[in-house]
């Protein structure tokens, strides 16, 4: 027998589908660039922006040694409030500068939230050589707080003057602080002023993820916008937060923040929730604080505060890791292995970026250098982000200073 002859419409079918294989493969290899192109555009975009954005926000920022002192009789009284718990290595110093302050009428109380180590005694021994100073001693939590919210309540309570002034156990104040925001505030016709400190690093790895921090937080919560009362932007930030009483009031004082872990940017969001009107300075030298030492305790201390300060939302928080992770380490990937316009954009996008570092570096008076270390930063702060995740899901809560508090009781007073 003779072998088969194939019908003519067979033949065309076959030559028809290796046609469109064909087109869909080169459709493929169209679209594919196609949209790696856009992305890196985009993104390259986006660092353009954030260059941008940052140098001209920074720039309309005021300086608090820029602010003249306010005269004794522009001086209303202020109550300062410090919650202390196991203070004794950076209370000393402390206490030294804020019981050193030039201004007239102020008292310093300081509540010891149930410490175990020296920091009793050394408030004991403070107050008993300045009156001005006033020690609460708690021995008890009671359910439904947070230690550091419960203490600075106590404070206020005891606060005899129409401003109170809120900060940390290790702080350090020049002794102009206070009469510059005064007349800050005053000119400005502030409810609410919170100001940066010049935060001491030490070693390169303190330095590397805390500059990548502070321009995300710098271009996420752009602080320059705060006093404008028709932008969303609000701010607080723990080392320096005046704010008149009847804002205070207002607000829920800390009976609103009794369980909020970052209950210093909440309370900014609730005092520009409110409409009152806030502002923010950068108090560089004259407010200084040594934050944590070494990377395992920034990592550790950051641990307890990203994934709170992201609503304790798995979404938001995977969100946020694939967006950090996208921006700033694919440019890098694609500088080495693209070619032709996705690598060239790709370098715009990387030079923008490490320009942008470099300038954040600047602000906390590191060298421009640092700038180099961003995709670093990213990858110590994606693991910081899914570690406070992970860590914070699987206690169900966070311990804080030794003290467990539920995740269930935590979603429950969030802001």
């Amino acid at each position: 027998m003779s072998p088969a002859v194939p019908r003519q419409d067979a033949i065309w079918a076959k030559q028809v589908g290796t046609a469109l294989a064909r087109c869909s493969a080169r459709e493929g290899e169209i679209k594919l660039p196609l949209l790696w192109t856009g992305l890196l555009a985009l993104i390259a975009l986006g660092w353009i922006g954030a260059c941008v954005i940052l140098v001209r926000g920074v720039a309309r920022l005021k300086r608090l040694e820029q602010i003249a002192p306010a005269a004794d009789a522009d001086c209303p009284p202020i109550s300062v409030l410090v919650a202390a718990r196991d203070e004794e290595e950076k209370l000393p110093r402390a206490l030294a500068t804020l019981l050193a302050l030039d201004y007239p009428g102020y008292e310093l109380i300081v509540v010891n939230d149930r410490s175990r180590d020296a920091t009793s005694r050394i408030l004991d021994d403070h107050a008993q050589r300045d009156p001005r100073l006033k020690v609460v001693h708690l021995s008890e939590l009671p359910r439904g707080w947070l230690g550091k919210t419960h203490a600075l309540q106590k404070a206020s309570e005891r606060a005899q003057s129409d401003w109170l002034l809120i900060t940390d156990a290790d702080v350090r104040f020049h002794a102009s602080v206070l009469r510059r925001a005064v007349t800050f505030v005053r000119e400005n016709q502030l409810d609410h002023l919170t100001i940066f400190a010049d935060v001491e690093l030490e070693g390169f790895w303190e330095k590397t993820v805390v500059s990548y921090w502070v321009l995300g937080f710098q271009l996420r919560f752009q602080p320059w916008r705060v006093s404008n009362p028709r932008a969303r932007q609000y701010m607080g930030v723990g080392a320096f937060q005046l704010i008149r009483r009847p804002a205070f009031e207002a607000i829920g004082e800390y009976k609103r923040l009794a369980l909020e872990v970052v209950d210093d940017v909440r309370l900014g969001y609730l005092v520009k929730r409110a409409g009152l009107r806030s502002g923010v300075l950068i108090g560089d030298e004259l407010l200084r604080v040594r934050w944590q030492e070494g990377l395992g305790n920034i990592i550790r201390g950051l641990t307890k505060n990203a994934f709170a300060a992201l609503h304790y939302s798995v979404l938001e928080t995977l969100a946020n890791l694939i967006l950090l992770l996208g921006l700033s380490l694919l440019p890098f990937f694609a500088v080495v292995l693209a070619v032709g316009i996705p690598q060239l954009l790709a370098g715009v996008g990387v030079a923008a970026m490490l320009f942008v570092h470099a300038y954040a570096a600047r602000q906390l008076r590191l060298s421009p250098l640092y700038g180099l270390t961003h995709p670093l930063g990213a990858l110590l702060f994606g693991y910081i982000l899914v570690r406070s995740m992970v860590v914070t899901l699987w206690r169900g809560g966070v311990v804080w200073r030794e003290t467990y508090y539920s995740l269930e009781e935590l979603r429950k007073g969030m802001v």
